[in-house]
């Protein structure tokens, strides 16, 4: 008769080590936090007044992803949780030796008209889409409009278009007072510098105070952006004279500045797409008519309109051997050589704008945005932090936890 025996149990498997308890801690919380930010939500803070005043400097947001759908990586070779370079080295954090053709999953909304939208900036051709930088506007036209700027009025689709969120505009404040007053309005109304260069909203005297400036059209005081409701409080003040609103007059384009898109193409000029400023004259309070391309649309192309639709059909679809002629200021795009006479979109397109209307780097300068670079809605402050404020009136209470509309 035969006997088996039993085999010994196997030893005790040996603990983990505290080091690879909080590793392996480290590494979930990274994967779930990498998820999370990818498909569900992800936190920014506002770095410059472009928004101003619907957005305030110091402001972080939470973007929702889940509203338009989150897009796939176009770029997987990338450290978790960095942008462009690692934070504490700011050494380059990617390699773009792969790149995949983005998805975007289904979301429970459209990008519609006056949403407050975070996309990757479309210009910046050193980086592959997915990491170029973050910038936050207002959608005002999408996909199919049409849409003009009229002396600062935006029309859609031959329609005024109702002003969305707390717009600022140029004013002239007419003056020839400097003093403790004058200060303490600016600042409780929110008209800071907030970069101290002359391109700026003002500029600052050696004592700290806002400098007086002699414009030659309206005499000394301070050309500021600013709410219409700040502006009517201004000239209703003792020592104000006047507000002017600083519109620029159709026809005559910015004398500041590189040419509007699409005078020029392919913001920063370049020899690939040169600028062909005075074409249209426009401007950043006259501006348009343009059509905003729609996915399935088919065009014809003309000399009037290659200059929009030329870099869409290069550099965000992805389309092969495609040039631009120059022949004086008319434009013909090429494929391979050879006339393109129509093409047919592949995606959405929508024009973004600054509420800092007169502030603000955005599509007036550089074109459309592509729906492959759309991140997601700007949905909540959670925290407001005013960074010129002393320390006892860093937080603005009164905006933490604010809806964003």
């Amino acid at each position: 008769m035969a006997f088996f025996k039993k085999k010994p149990a196997g030893a005790p498997a040996r603990p983990k080590s505290t080091a690879r308890e909080w590793a392996d801690s480290l590494l979930f919380a990274v994967v779930v936090a990498s998820i999370f930010r990818w498909s569900a939500a992800e936190a920014y803070v506002i770095p410059s007044p472009s928004m101003e005043g619907t957005l305030l400097v110091g402001e972080y947001l939470v973007v929702s992803k889940l509203h338009y759908g989150p897009i796939t990586p176009q770029t997987p070779l990338q450290v978790p949780l960095t942008h462009q370079t690692d934070p504490l080295f700011h050494l380059k954090s990617y390699s773009d030796l792969i790149q995949l053709p983005t998805y975007r999953f289904p979301g429970f909304s459209e990008i519609k008209r006056n949403d407050v939208v975070v996309f990757h900036v479309p210009f910046e051709a050193q980086y592959p889409a997915d990491l170029r930088d973050n910038y936050i506007k207002r959608c005002v036209a999408v996909a199919g409009d049409q849409f003009e700027l009229r002396n600062g009025q935006l029309w859609v689709n031959g329609q005024a278009a109702p002003e969305q969120g707390t717009l600022e505009h140029k004013y002239f404040i007419q003056t020839t007072e400097n003093n403790d007053d004058v200060q303490r309005d600016f600042h409780d109304h929110g008209v800071v510098d907030y970069h101290l260069t002359a391109d700026d909203q003002l500029i600052f005297d050696n004592e700290g105070k806002p400098a007086l400036q002699n414009d030659a059209r309206y005499g000394p005081g301070y050309e500021v952006d600013c709410t219409p409701a700040t502006a009517a409080f201004f000239k209703n003040q003792p020592y104000v004279r006047g507000v002017v609103a600083v519109v620029e007059p159709a026809g005559q384009p910015a004398p500041w500045g590189p040419a509007l898109f699409p005078d020029n193409p392919d913001y920063p000029a370049t020899e690939v797409a040169p600028a062909t400023p005075g074409l249209r004259h426009w401007n950043q309070d006259n501006y348009g008519p343009l059509a905003v391309p729609r996915k399935g649309q088919t065009v014809a192309l003309t000399p009037q309109n290659a200059a929009a639709y030329y870099k869409l059909i290069l550099r965000y679809e992805h389309n092969e051997g495609i040039t631009l002629k120059a022949v004086g200021n008319d434009l013909t795009v090429l494929q391979n050589g050879k006339p393109l006479t129509s093409y047919t979109f592949q995606q959405n397109y929508y024009f973004m704008m600054g509420d800092n209307r007169h502030n603000s780097l955005d599509s007036r300068f550089w074109g459309f945005v592509p729906e492959d670079h759309v991140v997601g809605k700007a949905v909540l402050v959670w925290l407001s932090v005013d960074p010129y404020a002393d320390f006892l009136h860093k937080i603005r209470w009164s905006r933490l936890f604010h809806s964003i509309s």
